[in-house]
């Protein structure tokens, strides 16, 4: 596992937006995998499902070939996920990434070529468009066809909708309830990052956190790194290092870090299901963040003795932490 600079990530998302790529070569000659993210507060209320159906012909005229929608949040689920899904591109031949995020202030549509590993794309300083509306996002994404001819000829008329791919079968992470043994023999790593801190690029393509600013970021992020201090100094009695930049699983390991806390924040439903627990009523929509401990030698994740996320992050860990002392 690698643990970026916080810095990093905050360029990251600031760029998201804001910074822009260019068009991929292989747009206008390859088939390109769609993934979808709806804010379910913006309106006109619709389905992320429903927003590919209106965009399909609209990436059509501009001449990709979408061969099969998905929704980004189950994707970006986490690294096992990516890693299933870029498996499943790669033998279907997908040249392209193409991300549609719908928030309640705009409509954006931004392409990228496919990386082919997990990552899934090479960088967030992507080529895109957007609009105010539906409407406005469909004009000025059509006219990026109108002075090129495409050599996509045989598209499909009406959005497919891929299917969810199970990384389990193909993934050595194991989830156990409880905690770890030995956390006062062993260092405990802790990633320094931003709110919204995570590995994945894919993952600032999310509707909430699309867009966000440079300013708003860094707020975050110290925000957050003095409340993490504070939580663990009161709550977490083992020695603590924090990581602020990239070092392999050996790197730590020959550190005496033997743990890592860490955290994933997604739909709780979805966090449910690929931690193997039986999803809640109302979970299905909530997004929470998870906390976590692994165990680096035997690639074993400890969620604790009881379901603990919630929408803060402070909880979240509190809660997780409360139980361990428990």
């Amino acid at each position: 596992m690698k643990f970026y600079l916080g810095v990093l990530l905050s360029i990251c998302l600031w760029q998201v937006g804001n910074a822009q790529g260019a068009l991929p070569e292989t747009f206008f000659d390859g088939k390109a995998a769609v993934m979808v993210s709806v804010d379910p507060a913006a309106q006109p209320a619709m389905t992320w499902r429903q927003l590919a159906d209106s965009l399909h012909t609209s990436l059509v005229d501009a001449g990709a070939d979408p061969v099969a929608y998905y929704e980004l949040e189950t994707i970006a689920l986490s690294e096992d996920r990516q890693a299933a899904y870029a498996k499943a591109f790669e033998a279907r031949q997908i040249k392209n990434i193409i991300f549609i995020t719908k928030t309640k202030r705009t409509v954006a549509v931004h392409m990228s070529s496919f990386s082919g590993d997990g990552k899934i794309i090479p960088s967030t300083s992507l080529f895109g468009v957007q609009g105010a509306d539906l409407e406005e996002a469909r004009s000025t994404l059509e006219s990026i066809g109108d002075n090129v001819r495409s050599k996509n000829l045989l598209v499909i008329d009406v959005p497919e909708f891929g299917e969810v791919i199970d990384a389990s079968a193909s993934v050595s992470l194991k989830y156990e309830q409880g905690y770890p043994l030995n956390l006062e023999i062993f260092k405990t790593g802790v990633p320094i990052a931003g709110s919204s801190a995570t590995e994945s690029l894919i993952s600032l393509f999310r509707f909430d956190l699309y867009g966000k600013s440079e300013a708003d970021v860094l707020a975050e992020q110290a925000s957050q790194k003095s409340a993490l201090e504070s939580i663990l100094s009161s709550n977490y009695p083992y020695e603590v290092v924090w990581l602020t930049e990239a070092r392999t699983n050996q790197d730590l390991i020959s550190d005496r870090i033997q743990f890592v806390l860490d955290k994933v924040e997604g739909r709780e439903a979805d966090l449910m299901e690929s931690m193997g627990v039986e999803p809640s009523p109302g979970s299905e929509n909530r997004v929470v963040v998870k906390y976590f401990i692994k165990l680096l030698v035997r690639d074993e994740i400890y969620i604790g003795a009881s379901w603990d996320a919630d929408p803060d992050w402070r909880k979240s860990l509190q809660n997780f932490l409360s139980n361990l002392k428990k």
